[in-house]
């Protein structure tokens, strides 16, 4: 074989890797090739949730931003409005004290934060690490109050806030839900990822249980308590059915049975309604932008830092 014959395979080799090279290569992951229709019927999917989603929240802005003399059901529907107006968030203001339905609303969930936080990350510190008897037990009783729904139970919660002299108060709406079981099973899940080998150092270095959860497992977790917080928050925020059961004094009222009154009995304003629906959205659009960030870091909870 000549030396011309051995090295056309070899330059055959290389057209091919450089045409190759040439060609786009979309891949996922994990590296496998993606083909173009998938990955448009990808995109597809995700323009479909992204307007089930967001779409309801954007109209109700537009609403809330068009002035009276604005056909609302038009059709075909306008979604951007011809003259833009903060009017409608004034007439809110005026119909119903909302500021100070926002401030309770805020006590109520900023209450709910703190006690979920530290419950859940105590209890669940201790359904993951500590040693005793029933700590299984104690998790499937944690598993088995997820389970009953808060409408089987609110007649006794309110006949226990009635006998401990908690209706009418904000504390009364605030105890029932101070712990989660979901949190606390939440936060046991993130203990559970932490390797038992720096607890086990920290203890030969004469660590007590105290010291091992505040400088060792705590830090270790803050994205799932990020997760806590802002499920607590929500929780917390939009209730309707508990703060509308156990309070009967106007000035207590949380802001989501104060906007009930923006419906009146024979007409509705549709504008006046969106403006205090995004009103009531805002404080969860703005906690979530803060904690974006450890709200998704605590899908990874639990690794080792090197």
């Amino acid at each position: 074989m000549s030396t011309a014959e051995k090295t056309r395979p070899a330059e055959r080799t290389r057209a091919a890797d450089r045409e190759r090279k040439r060609e786009p290569r979309i891949a996922d992951e994990h590296g496998r090739r993606v083909r173009g229709w998938e990955l448009a019927l990808r995109y597809l999917l995700l323009l479909g949730v992204l307007a089930l989603t967001i779409g309801p929240f954007l109209w109700q802005l537009s609403t809330s931003l068009k002035g009276p003399t604005e056909d609302i059901f038009s059709s075909p529907p306008k979604f951007l409005p011809s003259d833009p107006t903060l009017h409608n968030y004034e007439r809110v203001a005026d119909t119903i004290p909302v500021w100070d339905y926002a401030l309770n609303s805020l006590k109520v969930a900023a209450a709910n934060v703190v006690t979920n936080c530290v419950g859940a990350a105590l209890a669940g510190y201790a359904l993951a690490r500590l040693r005793y008897r029933g700590r299984r037990v104690a998790t499937l009783v944690f598993i088995l109050a997820m389970l009953v729904p808060v409408e089987g139970i609110i007649i006794a919660q309110f006949t226990t806030m009635r006998e401990l002299g908690l209706n009418n108060t904000l504390v009364g709406v605030v105890l029932p839900g101070c712990v989660s079981a979901l949190n606390v099973l939440l936060m046991r899940n993130a203990f559970l990822n932490l390797p038992y080998e720096i607890e086990e150092a920290a203890f030969v270095d004469g660590a007590n249980v105290w010291q091992r959860f505040l400088r060792i497992a705590l830090p270790a977790v803050k994205g799932t308590l990020a997760v806590v917080a802002i499920f607590a928050f929500m929780g917390a925020w939009d209730d309707f059915l508990w703060p509308l059961i156990v309070l009967s004094d106007p000035s207590r009222f949380t802001l989501t049975i104060g906007l009930n009154y923006l419906h009146g009995t024979f007409a509705n304003d549709e504008r006046l309604v969106a403006a205090g629906t995004i009103i009531a959205v805002a404080p969860l659009i703005v906690l979530f932008a803060c904690l974006q960030r450890y709200f998704f870091r605590g899908v990874g909870e639990g690794a080792v830092k090197g």
